[in-house]
């Protein structure tokens, strides 16, 4: 693997414990604000230290706290894309980009190569403050690939950005990754993000990785019920196995059939799209649903479903707005589909 890292860190009563390997493709670190994923990218890039542990990238050892081994982060070739860019506001794009660059006889042309790359053309005299927000990320990362670095460290990317900004500039991010080739980390806590640009997903809760894979692996069985919600499922219920291996979903009112292994779930969930409605109350996993609630979307309704009388907790399924409207009553018959139904632990 490209890199490895395995370290444990302490601030107050936070502490970071994450092993993970990570080869030439991006790893998204995905989790909820203050999980430890920027800390992470920090001790990987040299701006934190780890109480203990190993980082090592491309064969080289960044960090061993055995061995007393911290190169110094010039030294660690390790590119880090901060949130708010940290360009220097009193310099030009040009002088930005060109502080990126160890051997001053090769600026001009670096700097040049990497205006031109990153479509900066006409923005050379410019000073931060005189740029969009795409314009200043695309100077920081200009700025970051001058030195061609080993591996890539992207910080909530597109954070600082206005939302319609974002899909543009991520389509750009992508390809200069794809272009760069060697390891990249992203940390993102926007699922869709990370899906899009990330091949292997990472998740992360309370400074531990709770599930790491594929993407699709990733989101089709996150595993735990923190990974499912920041995957997207909205449905997740307690449950407990029944004697006959069927799961009954407390806060649903719910006895299903499930065909995941269900030994030590503690709860179930299910993704909105997956939930659909039916007409034959005879169809496994089939649920005579009360509407309790009509959201609509630009392009979709929410529909908000009570599944049994005594239920604590609804099950949102979402439609198609044609599709709703043919089956549009006050109760309506929904299937779980038992290969939908994900199986979690706490």
């Amino acid at each position: 693997m490209a890199l490895f890292v395995d370290i444990e860190k302490k601030l107050g009563a936070f502490r970071l414990d994450v092993s993970f390997e990570a080869g030439r493709d991006v790893l998204a670190l995905l989790g909820a604000s203050g999980c430890g994923k920027s800390m992470t990218l920090k001790c990987i890039a040299g701006i934190e230290r780890p109480d203990r542990g190993r980082i090592v990238l491309d064969g080289r050892v960044l960090f061993d706290s055995d061995k007393r081994i911290d190169l110094p982060p010039q030294k660690r070739r390790v590119g880090y894309l901060f949130q708010q860019y940290a360009l220097f506001p009193n310099m030009t794009v040009e002088q930005n980009v060109a502080c990126g660059v160890r051997e001053k006889s090769e600026r001009p042309a670096r700097v040049a190569e990497m205006i031109k790359m990153m479509h900066l053309e006409g923005t050379e005299k410019k000073k931060p403050a005189q740029l969009s927000g795409g314009q200043q990320q695309r100077v920081a990362l200009a700025r970051i690939l001058v030195n061609d670095p080993e591996a890539l460290l992207l910080d909530e990317p597109f954070s600082a950005l206005d939302a319609h900004l974002r899909f543009s500039l991520e389509q750009q991010v992508r390809e200069v990754i794809e272009s760069f080739g060697k390891t990249v980390l992203l940390v993102s806590h926007d699922r869709d993000e990370a899906f899009r640009i990330a091949s292997h997903i990472a998740v992360m809760k309370d400074g531990r990785i709770e599930t790491m894979g594929e993407k699709h692996a990733v989101f089709a069985d996150p595993v735990t019920v923190s990974g499912a919600r920041l995957t997207g499922c909205k449905n997740v219920a307690p449950a407990r196995v029944l004697e006959d291996g069927r799961v009954f979903a407390e806060d649903w009112g719910l006895t299903l059939d499930v065909s995941g292994e269900p030994a030590g779930l503690t709860h179930i969930g299910i993704r909105m799209h997956d939930v659909v409605p039916c007409k034959d109350e005879n169809e496994t996993n089939a649920v005579l649903c009360a509407v309790a609630e009509e959201i609509e979307n630009p392009f979709s309704v929410t529909v908000m479903l009570r599944p049994s009388e005594g239920a604590t907790g609804l099950i949102g399924m979402e439609l198609p707005k044609e599709t709703w409207a043919a089956v549009r009553a006050e109760k309506v018959l929904v299937r779980l589909p038992e290969e939908a139904i994900i199986t979690l632990k706490e």
